[in-house]
């Protein structure tokens, strides 16, 4: 992997990596291994996007803050597009059959549709279609 500096890497704590891993596996989304070890997975979203999952214990490591428990408060929300409606919905259904829950209903503005889904530690994804024809 070349590091350029169009790279986002959203950092979130878990309380089990090997469940999360899991748990974003069946989703469909994959990992680094030359990233990954016993503290820290490093999730693929995108070419330029990643997401590295961390132990609580090595989070703490990166702040003096306290970490929130993400069940009961929402300190972001993760988003991402996908290139279809159905590619929301399929992605959507994947969580849940995981073990997730929904973050939101469904909202169709027209020209955007998503559905957010929490995952096994609360983190909440948004999962959007943007339709750019110019027809919304």
């Amino acid at each position: 992997m070349t590091f350029s500096p169009s790279m986002t890497f959203i950092n979130l704590p878990v309380k089990d990596l090997e469940k999360s891993m899991n748990f974003f596996k069946q989703i469909g989304f994959s990992f680094n291994p030359q990233f990954t070890d016993e503290n820290a997975a490093s999730m693929v979203i995108n070419d330029n996007t990643f997401s590295m999952l961390l132990t609580e214990a090595h989070f703490q490591n990166f702040t003096d803050k306290e970490i929130v428990n993400a069940t009961k408060q929402t300190e972001c929300l993760v988003s991402f597009a996908v290139e279809s409606r159905e590619q929301v919905d399929a992605i959507i259904k994947k969580a849940i059959d995981a073990g997730g829950s929904y973050a939101s209903e469904p909202r169709d503005y027209g020209y955007m549709y998503q559905v957010g889904f929490q995952d096994l530690d609360g983190h909440i994804w948004e999962v959007f279609h943007m339709d750019q024809s110019g027809n919304a």
